[in-house]
């Protein structure tokens, strides 16, 4: 029992470490931690609808829900890596400067593999590993950094995609104001089939009165 006592405690400690480190990173980015809070909720609540959809219910256990809820902070990880310069450029970026940010999500994945390789399961370095290389890939093929299509992209990162998206809609930031929640459900809406898969669409908006209660 204090052997058990004690893990809990340590992965306690490494999960608070982790969002730390991941507060630290959505700072440079002129984002504040609520991003990171309000995602990984938004996160748990679509994959909670899931379970209730007949298709993913074998997947979405109780045990994996928690892994992608703990694992969302990372998703964005590799910006560490990206120079301030572009990080919280105002202007339009260049066409290199597009390429080096784009490249978070390559770098994202190998940091979590270097760094946290040794201080967490293998559900949650895998779990946390997909999101931060795949959140930015779209349901068409249009996405970044690997043109992935369909359910090619792992489900962890479609979650998060929307999570992350909808957030950043809903938020405002020095270069704009937030979207209403009607705006930003139609942009979501919009998008369904192109940027988003289409059934996580709709499981999200069955509980989008539950995520907006979030804030």
């Amino acid at each position: 029992e204090e052997v058990k006592k004690k893990t809990r405690e340590l992965l306690k400690t490494q999960h608070s470490l982790i969002v730390s480190l991941a507060n630290m990173v959505e700072a440079r980015d002129g984002v504040t931690g609520l991003h990171i809070m309000y995602t990984s909720a938004y996160v748990e609540i679509i994959a909670r609808a899931l379970q209730k959809v007949p298709k993913y219910q074998y997947i979405m256990s109780d045990s994996y829900v928690s892994v992608l809820s703990e694992a969302a902070p990372l998703h964005d990880i590799g910006k560490i890596s990206i120079p301030d310069a572009i990080l919280r450029k105002e202007g339009a970026l260049t066409q290199e400067e597009h390429r080096i940010i784009q490249s978070h999500p390559r770098l994202g994945a190998q940091i979590i593999d270097g760094v946290l390789s040794d201080v967490e399961s293998n559900a949650y370095l895998e779990t946390a590993k997909e999101m931060a290389s795949f959140h930015h890939e779209r349901w068409d093929g249009s996405g970044y950094p690997y043109g992935l299509e369909g359910e090619e992209i792992p489900l962890s990162a479609r979650i998060m995609s929307i999570a992350d998206v909808y957030d950043a809609l809903r938020a405002e930031r020095s270069y704009k104001d937030a979207c209403s929640k009607e705006e930003a459900k139609e942009i979501i809406v919009a998008q369904s089939g192109t940027h988003f898969d289409p059934e996580l669409v709709e499981v999200f908006l069955s509980c989008i009165e539950e995520i907006e209660a979030v804030k």
